[in-house]
């Protein structure tokens, strides 16, 4: 399923996507990587599309939480771990 044009998506901010009733944070990072995640925080439910991203993590909008957006892992003290999804580009499409 395609969900996004890799020319639509601004490098460092979020994209809210639906993928078989999955709320998916879409991201192309600085370095051109494109990562997908739950766009929940296990914390408080914050939006994380909405959240600020530095390097490889997304920051929560809500409470600041770090997260990893390789594998999903928050990082200490915080805990808790957001699902990640596998990403394909073809054509320059998502």
């Amino acid at each position: 399923m395609k969900v996004a044009k890799i020319h639509e998506l601004p490098k460092n901010f979020g994209k809210t996507v639906i993928v078989c009733s999955h709320e998916i944070a879409l991201f192309k990072l600085a370095n051109g990587n494109i990562r997908a995640l739950a766009n929940r925080c296990p914390h408080k439910g914050g939006v994380l599309a909405e959240g600020i991203v530095s390097g490889e993590q997304v920051f929560c909008p809500m409470h600041d939480w770090k997260i990893n957006m390789c594998d999903g892992n928050v990082q200490a003290p915080d805990f808790g771990c957001v699902k990640t999804f596998p990403v394909e580009v073809e054509n320059n499409e998502v």
